[in-house]
């Protein structure tokens, strides 16, 4: 009796170890707690459609986007300088990814972290913290963009499996406390900030949370669109300063010459063939003339 409450107590100890993995990372330090899984395990979301597509070329350049939550609405805008980023939490805003996800994290005076597609799912819990779209996307790190108040940040796994660092797919945090969260500078994507809202962020860090850092009571994200009256006003903005020369276009995307040495060589001689004969051919055309 006494051997199998011994093996008892060593499985609930495993159990409870298990389900706090991945919340403190693998090495228990706080700036691990943003990690994730590995992006393997796609969750079910709805698939993309035309017409939900359709409202990304409508978007300006730094689109404003409202993170409606149980708590309050978010206002965040995304900086065009990571456009990997910027293009992939749109695309999974527009297509209803978002709707019905939890902000599963929350440490006071650090940040909230939300975006995982498994907390949808009660029965999932233990799993909560390593779900995703089934990808990642490259680090688009940039030194200006550091981790203040508002910040807009992906989440991702460990340095020790993830050396390149790249973004989780669909998890992001934003910032509460930015004395706190220097250390992360250099070493996630910051990809937008807060413009909107920070009461509301502020107002779900200071919820009660169970050991694991989840909220108590639940923070839901009801849905995650495109703010269209400000981005319509930043789209006329940006078309006003094209029209004065503040913006110049895009420049075209150089076409990278794929020939062979041998093919740039034969055109080259063939080239030089077309000039020699059209050449001939003008000198019998005048001694014709001249006859």
């Amino acid at each position: 009796m006494k051997r199998y409450l011994t093996l008892a107590i060593l499985v609930l100890l495993a159990v409870s170890c298990g389900g706090r993995r991945g919340q403190k990372g693998a090495d228990g330090a706080q700036e691990d707690s943003l990690a994730t899984a590995a992006p393997g395990k796609p969750a079910s979301a709805p698939g993309d459609s035309l017409a939900e597509l359709s409202k990304l070329s409508s978007l300006p350049q730094e689109p404003i986007f409202d993170i409606q939550t149980s708590q309050g609405t978010i206002r965040v805008k995304l900086y065009k300088d990571t456009p990997k980023h910027k293009n992939n939490f749109a695309r999974l805003a527009v297509t209803h990814f978002y709707d019905g996800v939890l902000f599963h994290r929350v440490v006071p005076g650090f940040v909230i972290q939300g975006g995982d597609p498994y907390t949808r799912d009660t029965s999932r819990i233990a799993e909560w913290g390593y779900g995703g779209p089934g990808y990642n996307v490259d680090a688009e790190i940039l030194p200006e963009h550091t981790h203040k108040k508002g910040a807009l940040a992906a989440a991702r796994r460990s340095d020790l499996a993830n050396p390149l660092k790249e973004s989780s797919g669909s998890q992001f945090y934003i910032v509460v406390n930015p004395e706190n969260c220097k250390h992360l500078d250099g070493e996630y994507t910051v990809f937008g900030e807060v413009v909107g809202g920070f009461n509301v962020v502020e107002r779900i860090a200071r919820l009660e949370t169970d050991r694991y850092d989840r909220p108590v009571r639940p923070v839901k994200i009801l849905r995650v669109r495109p703010n269209a009256q400000m981005n319509r006003r930043a789209l006329e903005e940006e078309q006003r300063a094209l029209e004065e020369g503040e913006i110049l276009p895009e420049p075209e995307e150089e076409v990278k010459d794929e020939r062979t040495p041998e093919e740039k060589e034969a055109e080259i001689i063939l080239e030089v063939q077309e000039q020699v004969d059209s050449s001939v051919l003008r000198g019998r055309k005048l001694k014709h003339r001249k006859r």
